[in-house]
């Protein structure tokens, strides 16, 4: 019997030793391609196992906080990592790119929307902006229309508000809504570039949120997850994010100069 029992955990002892160490991430909805095209490739170079769980950004940090798991935070805006370093919960944070707020559009513009945040009081025009109680765009498009004296007169002209950034395409694709404040990124993505379209605003009226990837104080693995996150600022984890949209060739200039 005790031959057995050494036998055993002999077995599961080799079991864990070539057990893959797993990670979690909590990611934003918008950040989600990128970060998953990383984490594929920072699964074969390192020997690992990377889940991804995604959603609005201020539902995840509800969720890391009650569940006390997870090893990275991905959130839509440097603005919930700042506000909720006093829990504790996150350590080490490095800047991966932007995030920008664009007006969308159905694809061709067929309703001759003017590339201004005027036409979000535009009564003739299904508007459906983002919710600033669950995710990082509707408190982006709260910060921002405020800032323009718009913010009340733009939710008085909006038939819904839709919880993150995939719902707010999803009211476009739907036909629910004419016009939409959304992450610029959103345009990138292949199952929408079919049917949806950025207007270009100058940066000097929508403003950039600064995209951080912080470590969790509950990572088991904290080397490892630092060794994904200098990955994801090196040469190709920038090549990534700048195919995504969430950086320009003059923000691939300016990388290492960003602080946060």
């Amino acid at each position: 019997m005790l031959k057995r029992i050494i036998l055993i955990l002999f077995l599961f002892s080799l079991t864990l030793l070539h057990a893959k160490k797993e990670l979690l991430f909590y990611v934003g909805i918008t950040m989600v391609k990128p970060i998953d095209k990383l984490a594929r490739e920072f699964e074969k170079k390192c020997d690992c196992k990377i889940k991804i769980l995604q959603g609005g950004s201020q539902d995840l940090y509800d969720s890391i906080k009650l569940s006390q798991i997870g090893d990275l935070y991905l959130p839509g805006s440097v603005t919930y990592r700042n506000n909720n370093l006093k829990d504790g919960l996150i350590l080490d944070g490095k800047f991966v790119g932007f995030n920008k707020l664009s007006m969308v559009v159905k694809k061709g513009n067929p309703k001759n929307i003017k590339p201004s945040l005027e036409e979000l009081l535009n009564p003739k025009l299904n508007v459906v902006l983002g919710n600033e109680q669950s995710g990082s765009v509707g408190k982006a498009t709260k910060k921002i229309l405020e800032e323009h004296n718009l913010y009340k007169k733009a939710i008085m002209n909006t038939i819904y508000l839709a919880s993150d950034s995939r719902n707010l395409v999803n009211a476009i694709k739907d036909g629910n809504a004419d016009l939409i404040l959304n992450w610029h990124a959103t345009t990138y993505w292949s199952e929408n570039k079919d049917y949806i379209e950025a207007l270009y605003i100058d940066e000097k009226v929508i403003s950039k949120a600064k995209l951080v990837l912080n470590l969790l104080k509950t990572s088991k693995y904290p080397e490892l997850t630092k060794e994904f996150m200098e990955f994801a600022t090196s040469k190709r984890g920038r090549e990534i994010f700048y195919n995504y949209g969430f950086l320009s060739k003059q923000d691939l200039i300016d990388f290492d100069k960003v602080s946060f």
